[in-house]
């Protein structure tokens, strides 16, 4: 049905506009968000490498709760303000952690996650309905370009889930 072919020789920024190419063909006029954000999920699996966790959780009240992702079971429910993904959804900011060891109150889901990088998904550009994580079995696998990328991705599927 849809063949999506990334190459991993292009530059860093070429592989996100992919991505967000993708996404925009499979999300375009599909109005179940459950649907979309799974199809989003593994689309970063696909075109983002080395990773060990990619997906989405979605804001419920003060809390985050276990959205569609690939990986490895997760933890179902993170408050507000907990660990890297809780600080993403309080804040509103994107957190970028080279080191998951180093971060206060990181909570493991997976012991073999390193490095992380959680983009807060925003309604109206200021209400956080969602955040997209990915983790890394790698220490500092994420940069600015990465965060660049997913942000741009969570701006377009923002109105879609």
């Amino acid at each position: 049905m849809y063949e999506f072919a990334p190459t991993a020789d292009l530059p860093k920024a070429e592989i996100y506009r992919e991505l967000a190419a993708a996404a925009e063909a499979l999300t375009a006029g599909e109005p179940d968000g459950v649907a979309n954000m799974a199809n989003v999920a593994a689309l970063i699996w696909q075109f983002v490498p080395r990773l060990n966790w990619a997906g989405f959780y979605r804001a419920q009240g003060r809390e985050l709760v276990l959205g569609p992702f690939v990986g490895k079971p997760a933890c179902i429910r993170i408050a507000f303000g907990q660990g890297v993904c809780g600080a993403a959804a309080a804040s509103g900011e994107t957190q970028l952690v080279a080191d998951v060891h180093a971060f206060p109150g990181h909570i493991a889901c997976d012991a073999a996650s390193r490095s992380e990088l959680v983009v807060p998904v925003l309604r109206g550009g200021r209400t956080v309905i969602a955040v997209i994580d990915l983790d890394s079995p790698e220490p500092g696998r994420f940069d600015a370009d990465d965060a660049r990328g997913i942000e741009a991705l969570a701006a377009l599927v923002a109105p879609r889930i």
